[in-house]
């Protein structure tokens, strides 16, 4: 497997887990909408660029992904998952004075969902990386641990 896709899809693209992995990003996208809607998160009010508690939400779960060797593309979308149920609680229960298909349709316009896109890719792959690295290093520790003389 070449470098590029192992990065991208991760290490182990024929592994059981990988069913299960696929859950992440619609289950973070189901957790912070509902942290939103239940009140357990805040926005910060006024005009909110990044969903601070989505953004967390979504830094944890890419790095997990990563530190259980998933790929890249997997970490994007669990953070873009976790933007996207804070853009969903906005205007599908902030926006009360509008129809159900004019919310629906400013969820959906293009401009927000690429916006939501490149901060998912820049988080994403911050969270990636330490959560990729953190693996590596816990390995490491193992192998020396086992490795050591008694």
């Amino acid at each position: 497997m070449s470098l590029a896709r192992r990065v991208l899809l991760g290490a182990n693209p024929d592994d059981s887990s990988r069913r299960y992995r696929l859950l992440v990003p619609p289950l973070v996208f189901l957790v912070v909408f509902a942290g939103y809607g239940f009140g357990v998160f805040a926005h910060a009010g006024g005009v909110v660029f990044l969903a601070v508690d989505a953004a967390a939400v979504g830094l944890l779960a890419a790095g997990a992904l990563a530190y259980r060797r998933a790929g890249v593309a997997l970490a994007w979308a669990a953070t873009y998952g976790a933007l996207l149920g804070a853009n969903a609680d906005h205007y599908l229960l902030g926006l009360s004075g509008r129809s159900l298909g004019e919310r629906v349709g400013a969820l959906l316009e293009l401009d927000g969902l690429v916006f939501v896109a490149v901060e998912a890719i820049a988080l994403g792959t911050i969270a990636w990386v330490a959560g990729a690295v953190a693996g590596r290093a816990v390995a490491e520790a193992r192998a020396r641990r086992r490795d050591a003389p008694e």
